[in-house]
This record gives structure tokens, sequence and C-alpha cells, in this order.
């Protein structure tokens, strides 16, 4: 089963960054916390948990619900739990999908600043002339 929801989110931070997320979690690691990487990078984490969780629980429950297996109270208890987990797995996702498609919506690339001229301006680095007083003669 694809996980095309965090899948999606991480070709959006990708994009807004310009390096892969390999690269962007390895420097999210190395610098403090409290980064928007390193926010937006923990959430895309939690999401693919999410996205995983959903797909072994659903996996387990077409296992335990197959025709050839009788359904006792024992099951029974299995396949609700089950059906919980995915519950719980797909609220998880969608409420971080949410935040962190917000979070993505709100941030922009913004271009890169023009590079250092390597020519030397001398008009910028030579102060202004300091302003005379007025010539007076004493006798």
């Amino acid at each position: 089963m694809p996980h095309t929801t965090s899948e999606t989110i991480a070709e959006r931070i990708e994009n807004l960054y310009g390096q892969p997320m390999a690269a962007l979690e390895a420097h999210a690691e190395t610098n403090p916390a409290g980064t928007m990487l390193a926010a937006l990078t923990s959430s895309h984490s939690d999401l693919q948990f999410a996205e995983r969780n959903i797909t072994f629980q659903l996996q387990r429950l077409r296992e335990l619900a197959s025709p050839e297996r009788e359904i006792g109270k024992f099951e029974a208890g299995h396949l609700l739990d089950c059906a919980r987990r995915i519950a719980e797995s797909v609220a998880t996702r969608d409420a971080h999908a949410k935040t962190v498609s917000a979070v993505l919506a709100s941030l922009h690339r913004t271009p890169a600043p023009p590079a250092p001229s390597t020519a030397v301006d001398l008009t910028a680095s030579v102060p202004p002339r300091p302003v005379e007083p007025a010539a007076t003669h004493t006798r």
C-alpha cells in the first residue's frame, strides 16, 4: 500500500529546502531542536509511522477476518483491537498531514541574496567630508 500522504509531504519539504529528505533529516538531527526544519522532519516521521501502522493493522485485520478462520471470543477481541488501532492511526495521520500542510502552505522559498561583487566600490568606503566652519577674520 503506497503511503501517498507522507510522500506528498516529503516532496513539499524537499521543494521548500531544495534538498532530499535524508539530507534534511540528518541536518535537523545535528542542529538544535526548535527549528522549523526539525519540526517538519519530526512531523513527517510521525506521519510515516502512522501510515506504516495503518498498513500493518489492516493486513492483520484481513488475516483475522479471513474466510478460512473461525471467529470466536478471542479472535473478536483482536478484530476490535485492530480496528481501533487503524482508527487511531488514521486520525493521527490526518492530524499530522493537516498541520504540516498548513505550515508548508505558509512557508515559501526566498530567492538567494545576490553574490557580493568582486569590484570594489570606492565611494561606499570613503566617509563624507566634514563640513568646514566659515572663515572669520580677527584683527
